[in-house]
């Protein structure tokens, strides 16, 4: 393994370690002080902290199917992090920076269902849009995913950039 790959394999771990220990954090403090209380006015009219038990995948749906929803999060969390060491060696840092975040948010609702049975939610955006509750893993992974959609743009560009510059039609686009 060379030291690139070393380095990028340190940072991925930092990242899924730093996330799920950030997102259990959170909703062992939202379990303890949030939970008795039930939602709290954060900031008026954009922002509550509001306890919610969710059953189901994200954002509450496939609520009556729990173990199906385990089983394919936990074929696609064994493939996310399988894609760490496949890793080709032209792939940049956000490609891993991407699936890190995904990892580390799917490992965190994943400790709660397994644990408890369902996953703690408490970021509450209702008073601005409306929208479902959430928590950091969530985050995390719409986050990474928008990373990945993001790395996989600039690996496109970067490709008809080159096969442009040479002359050649590239694979991504329509030859012109």
């Amino acid at each position: 393994m060379n030291a690139q790959r070393k380095k990028i394999l340190i940072l991925s771990a930092a990242i899924v370690l730093a996330g799920i220990f950030l997102d259990q954090l959170t909703k062992w403090l939202c379990v303890r002080f949030l939970m008795p209380v039930g939602s709290v006015h954060l900031i008026p009219h954009v922002l509550d902290l509001t306890y919610v038990e969710n059953t189901g995948a994200a954002f509450g749906m496939l609520k009556e199917h729990r173990w199906v929803f385990m089983v394919v999060s936990t074929v696609a969390l064994l493939a996310m992090a399988g894609m760490l060491f496949t890793f080709k060696e032209k792939k940049h840092t956000l490609y891993a920076v991407a699936v890190s975040l995904v990892l580390s948010g799917g490992i965190g609702n994943m400790i709660d269902r397994v644990r408890l049975g369902y996953v703690v939610d408490f970021i509450d955006v209702s008073p601005l849009f409306s929208f479902a509750v959430f928590n950091g893993a969530d985050s995390f992974v719409c986050v990474g995913a928008a990373l990945l959609v993001l790395a996989l743009l600039l690996d496109w560009y970067q490709e008809n950039k080159q096969a442009k510059q040479e002359g050649t039609p590239s694979s991504g686009g329509n030859g012109k």
